[in-house]
């Protein structure tokens, strides 16, 4: 439906614009963010992948580094660039308020999934699905459950990283801009995902693989390094995007509503600094 003249001159349809926005951007980010804590329990081997050695480098301490990743970093991306731009447009309040919530989603989908991980298996499920393609024996309700319920430790410290990284990305976003300004969105937005996810890349391995796990300490660092330079490079490589958003944003929200959008998120988040 159109907007009429009273909608526009009340304000009204600026709020529709808003909340809508502030809907998308919420669905893209809670969406992204439960999906990349289910997957982010495999790791993958990138020399495997591109049909490589294992490179095998041995560093300090006498460990050996090797580029696995967790799968959630395939992902992961997309939640800290819809992180900056709505701290940019909605604020630390935005900001933590989602996050608080992506916080809760994240632990209703695990207690969900272990309910139904101590549901009996029907037998016919398990027979038709008792053989590999190649012949060999495969037990389908023990994979489900061992793919799918990773235990405690995962699930505290995917909550734990989660949340930490969130609000520190938050503080150094607003921190930045009071050096720049509305001008160089780049910096705050690549900025911030660098100190927050250098933070997230080794707690949430440290808790659920260490602490709660049978990793040792080499491992999560070797794991963790290798984590925070794929998430460097690509917050470096997918920058453009800030723009590209940003651009999308304001064309669809109108100049003097997108300024006074970040103006008053700039303003509402001096508290927090």
């Amino acid at each position: 439906m159109e907007p009429t003249i009273s909608d526009i001159s009340s304000g009204r349809y600026q709020d529709k614009k808003k909340t809508s926005l502030f809907i998308v951007l919420s669905a893209i980010f809670l969406t992204n963010a439960i999906l990349a804590e289910m997957i982010g329990v495999k790791i993958f081997s990138i020399e495997a992948l591109l049909n490589l050695p294992p490179a095998q480098l041995q560093l300090f301490g006498g460990f050996t580094l090797d580029f696995n990743l967790t799968a959630g970093v395939v992902i992961w991306p997309v939640v800290f660039i819809t992180t900056d731009i709505i701290n940019e447009y909605f604020g630390q309040s935005g900001v933590k308020r989602l996050s608080t919530l992506a916080a809760v989603m994240i632990s209703y989908v695990f207690v969900a999934i272990y309910f139904v991980t101590t549901l009996p298996a029907s037998d016919f499920w398990v027979q038709i699905n008792s053989k590999m393609p190649d012949g060999t024996p495969f037990d389908i309700d023990y994979a489900f459950s061992k793919i799918f319920l990773q235990g405690l430790g995962i699930i505290i410290g995917s909550i734990v990283a989660f949340l930490i990284s969130q609000f520190l990305d938050v503080y150094v976003f607003h921190y930045l801009r009071r050096f720049t300004g509305s001008r160089k969105i780049w910096l705050r937005a690549t900025g911030s995902t660098l100190v927050s996810q250098l933070i997230d890349s080794f707690v949430v391995l440290a808790i659920a693989f260490n602490i709660f796990g049978q990793w040792s300490i080499e491992q999560v660092i070797s794991v963790g390094i290798i984590n925070y330079i794929y998430k460097f490079v690509v917050a470096v490589v997918l920058t453009p995007l800030l723009y590209v958003a940003h651009g999308i944003i304001d064309s669809y929200l109108g100049k003097d509503l997108s300024d006074e959008m970040i103006e008053k998120a700039a303003s509402d988040s001096k508290r927090f600094i």
